[in-house]
């Protein structure tokens, strides 16, 4: 019988997470997808737990239960916001099944470099979208014209750089070729660039 009703509760959160999440981003202004998608998932799960509080039948669980319920709840929640609007947002794969679509089904392969400098960078205010989104974390300033890291960006940044030389496959399926090159894509990078602040 608890079983039940724990199904019943995780039917009853997913679809007050779902309702949550349409009247925000339909209704409210969101500054960055994923954080407000999260924020859903911390209302979605209040809402669950004031609305079970008032329901006699579920006051059988013990604290631990209940407890576990709401931890459960904030990873799905979590897991919801990493997984369908976040990646939606931001992924190029299905940038790239959605432009195929809008060409009638077929692109040349030679010109993708062009729609992604030429349309999906534009199309996607790519720039836009990803200095807000650090501005946001906190990660990035904008000083004088200058995008600045912060010490928060510099402490991360030199994270994922680590996790990205050590931890990432070093042989990962490029259009049919093994290669490590994604574990260090800077590599051959320019070294002299017009771009960089005075005193970066």
């Amino acid at each position: 019988m608890k079983l039940l009703k724990a199904l019943l509760l995780l039917v009853l959160f997913t679809l007050i997470l779902l309702a949550t999440y349409v009247i925000h981003v339909l209704f409210f202004k969101v500054n960055v997808v994923f954080y407000s998608a999260i924020l859903d998932g911390f209302i979605a799960a209040f809402i669950t737990c004031a609305l079970t509080a008032l329901l006699p039948h579920f006051k059988t669980y013990n604290g631990f239960e209940k407890t576990l319920f709401v931890a459960i709840w904030l990873l799905l929640g979590y897991c919801f916001a990493i997984s369908v609007p976040t990646v939606i947002d931001r992924s190029l794969s299905f940038y790239i099944l959605e432009k195929l679509q809008q060409r009638g089904g077929g692109i040349l392969e030679n010109r993708f470099a062009d729609v992604f400098t030429k349309e999906y960078m534009v199309e996607d205010r790519l720039v836009d979208v990803r200095l807000t989104e650090q501005l946001e974390s906190g990660t990035i300033e904008i000083k004088n014209g200058c995008v600045l890291l912060t010490p928060r960006g510099r402490f991360i940044a030199t994270l994922s750089r680590a996790f990205r030389q050590n931890l990432l496959p070093k042989q990962r399926l490029l259009m049919g070729q093994y290669s490590d090159v994604l574990t260090d894509p800077f590599k051959d990078s320019t070294a002299n660039v017009d771009y960089k602040c005075s005193g970066s």
